[in-house]
């Protein structure tokens, strides 16, 4: 960082508050889009390579290493939000010296706050691992994999939140650099260091700090020598930025853990139709990522645009934000739900799967598929929380999907379809949950609105 004296960058506006809202999102959407697929395709091949080791034990470990990790890597999401929000919002008032601050703040935070999410864990690895169903070499392998990980969880927070600086600014081909230069390093380093080096497992996992190291470095280089936004922040600014950073952030990771607590509640269901049905909800779970990319990148993306236009009291482009962000969701989920349908046979193939698999698989691709747009609805309300002050509304949401919105919808399911009538409910489940989001983002919308005019009607 540079020193808090050092000249400012002239004070300009925020890149979101003029020009086309859709053309922003669309930009911002397709990029994250391209860092996230990087991710996935990154975690994908790793796991390619440590099966070819031939140790089905191997890939089981980090299997179970990933899930542990998993948490770690929500807490680096969430908190990343609130760099987003706090940032964008400064930037969207034209104040830079202070998105300056806030920025140095948020990086400062996102680093005690995963070291001491890192030191609270390690003593108790072994637990937690057992704790998941591991054991015997298994056990031993994921520990070891694990520990050489785990530190890592910090610089990958601060790359996360370096990418969600360059976000709130408005570069999105940066941010993607800092996430797709990262997954390149990582394609190149693990066969290297598992094949060519010998270091298998421990291999994968060095390869693995070493990307998250190469995040900070890519990160650091365009916040730093491009756009001048990180200072070190005043030890006052520091202390203020402290509580609205937890009010959106702890939030914003409650939520990042709803997902896959739903998902263990369809997986538990699904176990009780037999292997097959299991192999064949295991492909969609990878399936899921890949196909819906977008809508996974859309939450981080139309973040930025929202805090630029609410630090700058732009409510009409707030509305038309959301406005443009549903209609990608509604084109984008169209034509990948008319894709997955045409050729679901061929993805069931392509998994070499068979009987109850491959039948659950091409009922997900035919029918469930669908109901994504209203899974992209929520994610778009839980942008729109998250960066206007209301970050509670998504965890509650989110949540109630999770829970009320899954539990009894597969239950039911269950005892009149069996394993297709479980993947009926995982879709119709978030129905009533995106419809809500969508209601209450209006409402929430509308009385920032109402709150502003009665503060422009007291001033004057």
């Amino acid at each position: 960082m540079t020193s808090a004296s050092s000249p400012p960058h002239p004070v300009t506006s925020g890149k979101f508050v003029t020009g086309s809202t859709l053309g922003h999102v669309i930009t911002m959407t397709a990029t994250g889009s391209i860092g996230l697929a990087a991710v996935f395709f990154v975690d994908v091949l790793n796991l390619f390579y440590i099966s070819l080791l031939g140790q089905k034990e191997l890939a089981a470990a980090v299997g179970y290493a990933g899930t542990l990790l998993f948490f770690l890597t929500s807490l680096a999401i969430g908190l990343s939000i609130a760099a987003t929000a706090l940032t964008s919002r400064a930037l969207g008032r034209g104040d830079r010296p202070h998105a300056q601050q806030l920025a140095g703040a948020s990086m400062l935070l996102m680093a005690l706050f995963m070291t001491a999410a890192v030191v609270l864990t390690f003593p108790f690895l072994r637990y937690l691992l057992g704790a998941l169903g591991a054991s015997g070499e298994t056990a031993e392998l994921a520990l070891r994999f694990t520990r050489i990980v785990l530190p890592s969880a910090i610089p990958l927070g601060l790359g996360m939140c370096l990418g969600a600086l360059l976000r709130s600014l408005g570069d999105a081909r940066r941010a993607m650099f800092v996430t797709l230069g990262a997954g390149a390093i990582s394609a190149v380093l693990d066969p290297i260091l598992i094949f060519a080096l010998g270091w298998g497992l421990d291999g994968a996992a060095v390869a693995t700090v070493l990307t998250r190291l190469a995040m900070v470095g890519i990160g650091l280089h365009a916040l730093l020598r491009v756009h001048r936004l990180l200072v070190w922040p005043a030890m006052p600014v520091l202390h203020n930025t402290l509580r609205p950073f937890l009010a959106i952030g702890v939030p914003a990771v409650l939520t990042q853990v709803a997902t896959p607590v739903g998902n263990a509640f369809v997986t538990a269901a699904i176990a009780d139709f037999g292997d097959s049905a299991v192999a064949g909800w295991a492909v969609i779970v990878r399936l899921i990522p890949v196909a819906f990319v977008a809508l996974f990148a859309l939450s981080g993306s139309v973040g930025p645009i929202l805090g630029q236009n609410l630090g700058a009291r732009r409510h009409d482009r707030l509305r038309a934000t959301v406005r443009d962000s549903l209609k990608v969701v509604l084109v984008y989920v169209t034509v990948v739900w008319v894709l997955l349908a045409m050729a679901s046979g061929w993805i069931a193939d392509a998994f070499g799967a068979a009987g109850e698999a491959r039948e659950l698989i091409v009922f997900f691709c035919v029918f469930v598929a669908g109901s994504f747009m209203f899974n992209g609805a929520l994610f778009v309300a839980n942008a729109a929380f998250n960066n206007l002050g209301f970050a509670f509304y998504s965890t509650a949401l989110n949540w109630g999907r999770a829970t009320l919105g899954v539990v009894p919808f597969i239950w039911l399911g269950a005892q009149w379809f069996g394993a297709r009538g479980v993947m009926a409910g995982y879709g119709l489940g978030v129905v009533m949950f995106g419809l809500a989001g969508a209601l209450l983002c209006r409402k929430v919308l509308k009385r920032i609105e109402r709150e502003a005019s009665t503060d422009d009607a007291l001033k004057t």
